[in-house]
Formats: structure tokens, C-alpha cells, sequence
């Protein structure tokens, strides 16, 4: 280490206050950042701005003082309308993909209905099965009490379900 120091003076700034240091440190900074700018321009207020990104298209081209140097295949001039257009296939995709999910969940509801029916239907068969069957059908009355269906009742209940049986059996 003693012979590097006689080889490369590294000054020592003991005399220099902590603040002091911390300006020259923050100047110096300061002084890189538009170096970091790959693009350099003059904007409607008269400020100068550096961005990593192009200017907009509202300045002109005499206001932009800097720009990052393109590759070859670059400064072949794109199509008219070309961001543009991948933006808005952007959009068609998502928009695409959107209506696919609607899609997707309204035939899921459909065939959830559609079960829904046709257990509706069988449940129907069944009960209509049990009373044209002839055999005593007991229900249960708000006290609890157990009473069987009059002929006048089952025919009422006969009737109720063919109504179900027509309108979810097709």
C-alpha cells in the first residue's frame, strides 16, 4: 500500500467540511445525468429537458437539440400509422379475449340451466310417477301433523307438476 501511495497521490480533504463535500459530491451528479439523456430538447415553455425517451411530436424539429444516434435498419421510416396499429391490436386483442370470457361464462350459466332443468324434469317425472300411482301420499300440514292428500288436492298437485314437466322437459 506504502509504495502505491508514492506511485498515485490520492489527496486527502481533511481540511474540507462534511456539507462541503456533500455539494461537490451532489455537483458532480448533477453534472452526469444529461449524459444518462439519450435525447435533448427545448419544450413550449422554454425549458430544457432530458429524457430517455423521444420528444413528443408537438415540438419542432429545430427545438430538438439532441438526439440518441439509431441503427441502420432504424432509419428505414416505418409506416404511417404503425405504433398506432400495434396499439390498437393491443386493444382488439383485449377486446377479443374479453368477449371470449363473456362468451365462456354465458354458455357456463346456459349449461348450468340446463341441469338445472332437466334434474327439474326428472324430479317432476317422479313426483307425477308417485301420484298417479294410486297410493295414499301423506304430507305434513304448519303444525306437523301428518294428513293425507284429498282426490281433489292430488289432482291439483297432478296438474301443477305436468306444468313443470312441460316447460323444463323439451
Amino acid at each position: 500500500m506504502h509504495a502505491i501511495s508514492r506511485l498515485v497521490r490520492i489527496p486527502d480533504f481533511p481540511s474540507m467540511k462534511y456539507p462541503t463535500r456533500c455539494l461537490l459530491l451532489a455537483a458532480a451528479l448533477m453534472a452526469s445525468l444529461p449524459a444518462l439523456a439519450q435525447y435533448s430538447w427545448i419544450d413550449n415553455a422554454g425549458r430544457r429537458v432530458y429524457s430517455d425517451q423521444p420528444p413528443p411530436a408537438n415540438i419542432p424539429q429545430k427545438n430538438i437539440l439532441s438526439e440518441r444516434s439509431m441503427p441502420v435498419n432504424a432509419l428505414v421510416p416505418a409506416a404511417p400509422g404503425s405504433a398506432a396499429s400495434g396499439q390498437d391490436q393491443a386493444l382488439e386483442d383485449k377486446k377479443k379475449a374479453a368477449d371470449a370470457a363473456v362468451a365462456a361464462k354465458k354458455k357456463a350459466d346456459e349449461q348450468k340451466l340446463a341441469a338445472q332443468r332437466a334434474d327439474n324434469c326428472q324430479r317432476a317425472r317422479t313426483a307425477l310417477a308417485g301420484l298417479q300411482s294410486g297410493a295414499r301420499v301423506a304430507q305434513f300440514n304448519a303444525q306437523g301433523e301428518r294428513s293425507y292428500m284429498t282426490d281433489d288436492q292430488r289432482a291439483a298437485a297432478i296438474e301443477r307438476t305436468q306444468d313443470i314437466i312441460r316447460s323444463d322437459c323439451h
